[in-house]
């Protein structure tokens, strides 16, 4: 089976469901977004006699598994785990002011390249099968997170789960420039550090304790972790009262991205030690989030052996490259589970006002990862 001609000649139907999704306006945090963007997609997946399983949520959107049934050679069935994600950056109302359109090649529109365009592969490509009859080696469960790009831990749990259960792990995150997928990641910590001191009067400095000069001194020590492997963002600080209160309480929130995991252990560490600098002021810090790192492991390089060489049989030649952005697919990654990244389509401007993606990628994406749940 052709399948790129398959989803060429279908070029209408791709683009109509890939606006229904951009439409479906879906920020991680607001739950009644999320959750009308997933109602219309488990839709969608019901129609091919899939099995769904929701975990409600309170806070976030609720969390859906998909799965679809494979040739029943093994009892229980191996399992191929694809990583989606429903939520986007993008605040509701802001289709009004970026609205979805296609021009040439190019499709434009708030969340089309992250991640709407890989649910809309996923719903595609299970499609292609069912109308076909074409029935997966391996059974197809399909993940789809409501809160990725804030993360939460009710999605890593059960990423890291289903991963457990998993043969291989293949993520529809957006491709890199050029095409390339996403073998490698850089990890990433979030980190709240909060000083506390003493108040007084700014006339007698003296008696106070300055938590502002506090964190100052603290974020200086912090520029040490810099080096050509880890990065350190001074992204949000606060503190104080007025220009004439000597400050008791001032804050600050890193991002720190590594690649290796050594390297977060030492950054944690380095945390850890952490000790005042002005006597009696008092130092603490929260972790918010933490991504492991992507690292290249053997598994994953043999996986991406074998999905390039079915690519070829396509003429898509892939390569192999590194994000500094994080993704679901670090979990399984380090787990030791065979897993590949980045097998969305092309395109740019990701988190940015000029989003979008090349529809001849996403039909040839689309292709790929129809003919990877047929073979694998």
């Amino acid at each position: 089976m052709d399948f790129y001609h398959y989803f060429k000649s279908r070029r209408g139907e791709i683009i109509h469901l890939l606006k229904k999704l951009v439409e479906l306006e879906s920020p991680s945090s607001d739950k009644k977004a999320v959750d009308s963007c997933s109602s219309f997609v488990i839709r969608e997946f019901k129609k091919l006699g899939v099995k769904v399983t929701s975990f409600p949520q309170e806070e976030i959107g609720n969390i859906y598994l998909v799965e679809y049934p494979g040739q029943k050679r093994q009892q229980p069935p191996e399992q191929i785990l694809i990583l989606t994600h429903l939520d986007t950056v993008w605040p509701v109302g802001k289709i009004k002011k970026m609205p979805f359109y296609v021009s040439g090649q190019k499709v434009f529109g708030p969340g089309v390249l992250d991640m709407k365009a890989g649910l809309a592969m996923a719903i595609l490509s299970l499609r292609a099968l069912h109308q076909l009859n074409l029935k997966p080696k391996k059974k197809i469960a399909v993940f789809l997170n409501s809160a990725e790009e804030i993360q939460s831990q009710a999605s890593e749990k059960l990423i890291k789960a289903l991963a457990r259960k998993s043969k291989y792990v293949l993520c529809l995150e957006p491709a890199l420039p050029g095409g390339a997928l996403k073998m490698e990641r850089k990890g990433r910590l979030v980190i709240r550090l909060e000083a506390k001191g003493k108040a007084a009067h700014a006339g007698n400095p003296e008696l106070g304790i300055n938590a502002i000069e506090e964190i100052v001194n603290q974020l200086q020590k912090l520029k040490r972790l810099r080096t050509s492997q880890v990065t350190v963002n001074i992204g949000l600080i606060g503190g104080g009262e007025k220009a004439n209160i000597v400050a008791a309480n001032a804050w600050t929130v890193l991002d720190i991205r590594f690649w290796r995991n050594k390297q977060k252990a030492r950054i944690l560490n380095t945390l850890k030690q952490l000790k005042p600098t002005i006597p009696g002021a008092k130092l603490n810090f929260t972790l918010e989030s933490l991504t492991p790192p992507m690292e290249k492991t053997k598994p994953s390089s043999q996986l991406f052996k074998q999905i390039n060489e079915i690519a070829s049989s396509l003429n898509i030649n892939l390569e192999a490259g590194k994000s500094g952005g994080g993704s679901d697919a670090s979990f399984a990654s380090n787990l030791g589970i065979p897993t590949v990244d980045g097998l969305g389509p092309e395109g740019e401007g990701i988190h940015a006002d000029n989003e979008n993606l090349l529809l001849s990628s996403l039909i040839q994406k689309t292709a790929l990862l129809t003919e990877l749940l047929k073979q694998l």
